[in-house]
Order: structure tokens, then sequence, then C-alpha cells
């Protein structure tokens, strides 16, 4: 190369440096500043609340009845306890978030097989007294045989009231939920799990826990397999999953959710003594299941009502899918 040439091959690349993108970032927007999708207007406190002690009294109705079949009269009572409870605050929670109790009976006026309203309110009128005269059997002892009746009950219907509240979320119009929809209710049911198991591990005697401990394992890996997967799938949709108030709930529900796992693990060992060091570490580690999987309800929750917030996650998912068909259009023809 000559030194003209080169001298040319210099000016060239500084020129190159010195361009700039004309093309602004896109922003998104709407008329008048308006969201297109306009928001549910639901509480966090509420109606994440309900998603979590839902899916905590689900999974719990069946570990009660798994704890009766292999004799842990403990663990069952324990199991049985939390899933009255849990359902009672649940049912509490959505009728506050509805404002009236006549509302929730409003929509149990049809069966609608299409409508997850529709069957997730026929589902808990079922279960929740079911699992409430199950609890209240185990404590008193009286009506054994309505008691037993009340446990299969719950038990059967416990985890479609774990996972029903998945395709609730996902049969809508917010993106964060709506492209989820084939990963949500393995992420809901996971969650559920592991909450269950982490009550069981808090609160039953450790010679009664085992069932416990293998529902909060293979509850943690479910979730945290299935979140994984759903975030990978939806691309760009998956920000909100990642930012804001939704990622750093779901940041902490990871980490609550290890600290739980290995403790739930090492509770069993030769690491831990026996006795007392081993019950603080079974509880411990059960308290983390329980916050990872309500951290991770909240992060569901508010990665939702984020993406629906803003019309990135609308506009950009449509035409991405606009062009896909564009380009598949002429490809089919000439196919065939």
């Amino acid at each position: 190369m000559s030194v003209a040439e080169a001298a040319d091959t210099r000016r060239w690349r500084r020129k190159r440096r010195a361009e700039q993108p004309m093309v602004p970032k896109a922003n998104f927007t709407s008329y008048y500043g308006r969201p297109i999708l306009k928001p549910p207007v639901w509480e966090a406190r509420d109606i994440a609340g309900y998603l979590f002690l839902g899916g905590l009294a689900g999974g719990s109705s069946l570990l009660a009845a798994g704890a009766d079949l292999t004799g842990r009269q403990e663990l069952s009572r324990v199991a049985k306890a939390g899933a009255g409870a849990a359902i009672t605050l649940s049912l509490a929670a959505l009728v506050h978030d509805l404002g009236r109790p006549a509302r929730f009976a409003s929509m149990m006026r049809v069966f609608k097989v299409t409508s997850p309203m529709s069957v997730g309110s026929w589902l808990l009128s079922g279960y929740a007294p079911a699992a409430c005269v199950a609890a209240a059997t185990a404590f008193t002892g009286r009506l054994p045989r309505l008691g037993t009746a009340a446990t299969a009950a719950a038990a059967l219907l416990g985890p479609a009231v774990a996972a029903y509240t998945a395709a609730l979320v996902s049969d809508t119009a917010v993106p964060a939920w709506h492209d989820g929809y084939p990963e949500m209710p393995f992420v809901f049911t996971g969650s559920a799990a592991m909450a269950a198991g982490g009550l069981g591990l808090l609160a039953a005697p450790a010679a009664e826990s085992g069932p416990a401990r293998y529902l909060a394992l293979l509850g943690a890996a479910m979730e945290t397999a299935a979140t994984e997967r759903m975030t990978r799938r939806i691309g760009m949709v998956a920000e909100p999953y990642r930012t804001g108030r939704g990622g750093a709930y779901l940041r902490v529900s990871r980490v609550l959710a290890a600290v739980g796992a290995a403790g739930a693990a090492l509770s069993v060992g030769p690491v831990v003594p026996a006795g007392p060091p081993r019950r603080v570490v079974a509880a411990v580690s059960g308290a983390a299941l329980i916050g990872a999987s309500a951290a991770t309800r909240w992060g569901v929750f508010h990665a939702g009502m984020a993406s629906a917030r803003d019309p990135k996650y609308t506009v950009v998912p449509q035409r991405q899918r606009l062009s896909e068909r564009e380009t598949a259009g002429p490809a089919a023809a000439n196919n065939h």
C-alpha cells in the first residue's frame, strides 16, 4: 500500500468513527401518552398474596394426605392447619380486592369451562370448606370419618387450586404473563410445593418431616427450571422479570430458594449434628423456602404490571410476529 493510499484509509476510518447514527432510539408511545394496555387494577398485597396463599394451601393439602397415609400425624396436623389458614386468608384477600363479598358469589352464577376465573371460583368453593373441615377434625379429634373424606377431597382439589391461578394470569393481554403461558403452571406449581414443603420443615417434628423435605426440594427445582425456561423463551418480554421490582423479587426468591434447599438437604446429613442443631437448620430452611415462594409470586405480579404499562412489550412482539408471517407467506407459496 502506498503512502497516499494509507493516508486515505486513515481518513476514511476517522470519518466512519465521527459519523453518528441519524435514527434515534425508538421511543414507544401511544395516543395522548396513555398505555396501549390498561394495567389490571389489582393491589399487590391482595392479588399477589392471593396467588401465594392459594398455592401454599393447595400444596399443603396434598402433603397432609400423604402424611395421613404414612402415619405422620404431627406433619398431617401442621399441613392441614396451614391449608385451612392459608385458603381462608387467600379468600379474604380476593374478596378485599373485589370490594364486596357479593362479587365473588356473582362469579359463580354460571360454570364456564373456558374461563379460568369461573373454574377457579367453583374450585375454591369446593376446596375451602374441605380444607377447613379437615383442619378442624384433625385438631378436635371429632368426626374422624368426615375428616378423612374432607382430607381426600382437599388433596384431590389442592393441585388444581395451586395451578389454576397460572391460567388465570396467563389468560390476559398482559405481555409478561400471556407470553409465558406454557411454563407458568409449572412455575406456580413448583412454588406451591416449595411453600408447602417449607411449612412442614418449619413446624413439623424432624422425625416426620421427610416428605416435606422432598416436596420442597422438588418444588424448588421445578420452579427454578420453569422460570429459567420461560424467561429464555419469551425473549425481550422477559425484561420485567430481570429488572425493576419484579426482577428484584425474583432475585430474592432465587437466593432464598438456594439457601432453603441447601438447608433442607443438610438437615438430614452428617454435616449437621442430630438434635436441636438439625431442627434449627430445618426450621430456617423451611422459612427460607416459604419466603422464596412468596417472593416468586410478588415478582411475577410486578413483572406483569410493568409489562402492561410499557407499550414496548406490546408493540415489538406484534411487529415481530407480523414480520414472521410476511416472511413465511412467500416461502410457503414457493413451496407449493
